[in-house]
């Protein structure tokens, strides 16, 4: 494969040899390039419409042999002609660069002027969305308050590999932004495939799971309008931030938005991002729902306007879970599921959050409720795909006595069945449907190929705020992919509060840490397209008195590129409670070598009496 790569590498220098020499085109060769070269009409040209003179055109005179690098009103651009539609009048600049074997390369910035306001160009509904219109202004807010309260999106910002584009969102989302309740950030978005093939990778953070992002804050406003020009106020003085006044420019093509003297309303932990950003892409838009993502670090901001703000009324919270119901369900095959053994039952709140930390049988008898194994080792429900949205099931009670019937599901998430189910799982605990014969998804679990694996099926209390839930797990075929086992030196595994912070860590190999001079594993046969989990051992655990005694244990993940990454937040982080075995996993995509590969136990270090004592044994890495 190299021979072929160095082949065709040759083959693009002969080719751009010839372009060099053809005499119609205005490159300036094979000569190394500087900065007085790139003047305008020898480098290239700004151009006015001839029918429309708010219309300007940038235009590379450089050939092909060289990538130009614009830096105009409307943002940043790599194409040999670039088109603008400036609306208002001023005088703007223009930088020309190029990218040279020997590097960037800038020229002087030059200026062309526009003479009169062209009302079309704002009276698009982009324009409009975000500033109100002609005339008018338009205030947002990033989505969390000073409460920790988040109105539409999950947290106020999310994060996406800066490759993401308005058409890459708005294809895998199939939404159109003019339809403001087309498109709920609660449902999750699938990945596309970008042009190198890598996956587009996101990730929508909840912030009360995920609060380092940011402190719950007042964070203040930014204000656009479109009162004689395109102006931006934003306000986070008392923040910290301090107060901006400038200009804003849109571009309706390509979904960018440049900012001059002024930046959108951000938080103090990504202040420097927003700083150094070269390019604000918008993401989302619609009358009430704003996302603007930085590039190059991906970070999008996510913003609400003003009037829903203010008219928001807060209703019962939803599940977690975000699936196409009868999809998960079943298939056009029969799916069987089993009534958990580990884990049978629980309580949620109408969250979806647990109100039992329970994990094992012993837990049940420690908390004084029933568990019976022989009656949860009958309980299955066999379910059939019929139609869009219908199906059939044949549902085992604890004495292995068989029902059977149709449902259907709804756009909530319920499974309404044809008959009021009822009988006992164990003990006086009961498996009941509601008065109108349904049982809704609360959550959802996925294996470490990132297939779905179990399902919590909830009867809503009629009193209290909250679900009793019943854990079904997927039964699998035995043929079922294994994965890859992977080698690895336990001699050469390194634990410990590592960083500082409480954490207990067990590094298996960080590029940045003391693995990667002698690692415990081969980075580079670390090549998978699906997932990676890891099965360890600890000993020598004693907690301090007034410990916390449960701690999220999670992979620290990313590949040799950093374009594979995951730190947490998914179905397969695991509680740790001490002495023990545990399986943790994530599903990163398309994965090829190491960068940062280590388990981390957050807090855990923190109530450790004795850390020296801590043994560590990585019993199994498994690649699929």
């Amino acid at each position: 494969m190299k021979k072929l790569i160095n082949i065709f590498t040759l083959f693009a220098l002969f080719a751009m040899m010839f372009v060099s020499c053809s005499p119609d085109d205005y490159s300036l060769g094979s000569k190394n390039v500087k900065a007085e070269d790139l003047v305008e009409g020898i480098a290239f040209k700004i151009e006015h419409d001839a029918s429309n003179p708010n219309i300007i055109y940038l235009t590379s005179l450089m050939g092909n042999g060289y990538t130009p690098l614009w830096n105009h009103p409307q943002g940043r651009s790599q194409k040999q002609k670039v088109t603008l539609k400036m609306p208002f009048p001023g005088t703007y600049n223009v930088t020309f660069g190029v990218e040279t074997p020997g590097g960037i390369v800038y020229g002087e910035p030059v200026t062309f002027t526009v003479d009169d306001f062209y009302a079309d160009f704002v009276n698009d509904d982009v324009w409009t969305m975000i500033s109100g219109g002609v005339g008018k202004s338009k205030t947002w807010y990033l989505d969390l308050d000073a409460e920790g309260v988040s109105r539409h999106f999950l947290a106020p910002m999310y994060f996406f590999t800066g490759t993401y584009n308005w058409d890459a969102l708005h294809t895998a989302s199939g939404d159109n932004y003019l339809d403001a309740d087309a498109w709920d950030w609660k449902k999750a978005i699938t990945p596309l495939a970008g042009d190198d093939g890598n996956a587009l990778w996101y990730w929508l953070a909840d912030w009360p799971g995920n609060k380092w992002m940011c402190d719950a804050a007042d964070f203040g406003t930014m204000t656009f309008d479109l009162i004689g020009g395109a102006n931006i106020k934003v306000d986070q003085q008392a923040y910290g931030l301090g107060s901006y006044n400038g200009s804003y420019m849109v571009n309706v093509d390509e979904h960018t938005i440049a900012f001059t003297d002024a930046y959108p309303v951000n938080v103090t932990g990504r202040n420097g991002e927003v700083l150094a950003a070269t390019e604000f892409r918008i993401l989302y838009l619609s009358e009430d729902f704003m996302q603007i993502m930085l590039v190059p670090s991906g970070t999008c901001f996510n913003y609400i306007s003003k009037e829903y703000k203010d008219n928001w009324v807060a209703g019962d919270p939803e599940p977690p879970y975000n699936g196409n119901a009868n999809d998960d369900l079943t298939s056009t095959f029969t799916k069987k599921w089993k009534l958990s053994v580990n884990t049978p039952y629980n309580w949620t709140g109408l969250d979806g959050t647990f109100l039992n930390n329970w994990s094992s049988p012993a837990d049940y008898s420690v908390a004084g409720y029933p568990y019976n194994k022989s009656m949860i080792d009958n309980i299955s429900l066999s379910m059939t795909k019929t139609g869009e949205k219908t199906g059939s099931y044949i549902l085992t009670d604890g004495t292995a006595k068989e029902m059977k019937g149709t449902y259907k599901t709804d756009a909530n998430n319920n499974i309404i069945f044809d008959t009021d189910i009822s009988f006992a799982i164990s003990g006086s605990q009961m498996l009941s449907t509601t008065g109108d014969k349904a049982l809704r998804i609360i959550r959802s679990e996925k294996d470490e190929s990132g297939e779905l694996s179990g399902l919590w099926l909830g009867r809503r209390d009629n009193t209290d705020a909250k679900y009793m839930v019943y854990h079904f797990e997927l039964m699998k075929a035995a043929s079922e992919d294994e994965g890859t086992s992977m080698t690895i030196d336990q001699s050469k595994i390194v634990h410990g509060d590592l960083e500082s912070n409480g954490n207990l860590r067990i590094e298996i190999y960080n590029a940045y840490g003391s693995t990667a001079a002698s690692p415990p594993v081969k980075p580079s046969d670390f090549i998978f397209d699906k997932s990676i989990s890891v099965t360890f051992t600890l000993g020598g655990v004693t907690l301090k008195a007034g410990a916390i005694g449960s701690y999220k244990a999670a992979l620290s993940f990313a590949d040799g590129d950093w374009s594979a990454q995951y730190w947490g937040g998914g179905s397969g982080d695991t509680n740790v409670s001490g002495n023990g075995t545990y399986t943790v996993w994530c599903a990163p995509g398309v994965s090829d070598g190491l960068m940062v590969f280590t388990v981390d136990v957050k807090d855990l270090a923190n109530d450790i009496v004795d850390l020296s004592a801590v043994t560590v044994k990585v019993d199994k890495i498994t690649i699929k």
